[in-house]
């Protein structure tokens, strides 16, 4: 059991001192995803990793739901936060006064994680709320591999399931995605 598994348990267990230990132990690799994530972001991205680690961090012990049903709840926790912080962030960065109605690339590629080349985050941010509705396995998944920077069968370890499923899970997100994405884009 690692120490992460561990450390959830004894927080559901009711030890407050296991959940001042988590978070130190968690920040450090969610500093490494952040980092990750915002190495695709485009070069004058003004959010820098650290503040979406420190927002994020404190997005996940302010809610007060520090009771995450394992290692795979808590890292879907943050990278629902990662998700929900860059989203903000984009709709922010769109409004009207701060260029808002720069033109958009249209997303045309669902890869392994989301990067700015592909689109718009706030495409990808709708597209995945509909997803949710139709499967919310397959949005969890993507959360995951776009906002945690797992692999496939990290993500799937993470969630519970075998890795079969996470791949058919991964090939109907895409190519639902894709569709939503394009459909999109034709309308605009």
């Amino acid at each position: 059991m690692s120490d992460v598994t561990r450390l959830i348990s004894e927080i559901q267990e009711g030890n407050r001192v296991a959940a001042e230990q988590l978070l130190p132990l968690v920040y450090d690799e969610l500093r490494k995803l952040a980092a990750a994530r915002m190495a695709g972001e485009r070069q004058d991205h003004t959010l820098p990793p650290t503040a979406l680690v420190h927002e994020a961090y404190l997005r996940l012990i302010g809610a007060g739901d520090d009771q995450w049903n394992g290692r795979g709840h808590f890292f879907g926790a943050a990278a629902e936060a990662m998700r929900r912080i860059l989203v903000d962030h984009a709709r922010n960065r769109r409004r009207l006064k701060r260029g808002g109605d720069a033109p958009q690339l249209p997303l045309t590629v669902v890869e392994l994680f989301w990067d700015p080349r592909y689109g718009d985050i706030l495409d990808l941010n709708e597209a995945l709320a509909g997803l949710e509705e139709v499967d919310s396995s397959a949005a969890q998944l993507v959360k995951l591999r776009c906002f945690a920077g797992q692999t496939r069968d990290e993500a799937a370890a993470l969630m519970d399931i075998s890795p079969s499923t996470a791949k058919r899970y991964w090939a109907f997100a895409r190519a639902w995605l894709h569709r939503k994405l394009q459909a999109d884009s034709m309308a605009d």
